[in-house]
């Protein structure tokens, strides 16, 4: 179980409520999708996916990011209980997605980026000590079936 200072729920309750979700979302996911192009294979039903100016407009791209942020909702509001919060997700993803856990410490590094970008001076680097940890045990939770 991981231990949380008032500190740490605080920056990380912090950059949440200021978070856009409709314009972070879909950057962290179309970061992810163009850095990382191998988990393009995870969103075949996403239509064109082929260049990074087809990534850039994909609705159905933009539209899951968001929902991957809202998911992040759950753990925010579960900090004391994330691998039990997203048990059914590592299931879901392992064992019927068959998702490569890797995807999902792509995925939060390239949140991270993003969120980064937007805060600017914000993101101090005490700050992202505490965002990596949250992302960590997300990470974590979420490859948990993996295991």
């Amino acid at each position: 179980m991981v231990k949380w200072s008032d500190e740490e729920r605080k920056v990380i309750s912090t950059i949440f409520s200021n978070l856009d979700y409709d314009d972070i979302g879909p950057k962290a996911l179309r970061r992810c999708l163009i850095v990382y192009p191998w988990t393009q294979r995870h969103f075949s039903t996403f239509g064109d996916l082929t260049t990074p100016a087809a990534i850039m407009k994909n609705e159905k791209a933009a539209a899951h990011g968001i929902k991957v942020l809202h998911g992040l909702d759950r753990a925010l509001k579960n900090m004391d209980n994330i691998k039990a919060t997203y048990a059914e997700l590592s299931i879901l993803h392992s064992e019927k997605l068959h998702v490569d856990p890797d995807n999902f410490k792509l995925l939060a590094d390239c949140l991270t980026i993003t969120i980064a970008a937007k805060m600017g001076d914000c993101f101090t680097a005490a700050t992202q000590v505490i965002f990596q940890k949250f992302l960590c045990v997300v990470v974590s939770a979420l490859g948990k079936q993996y295991h």
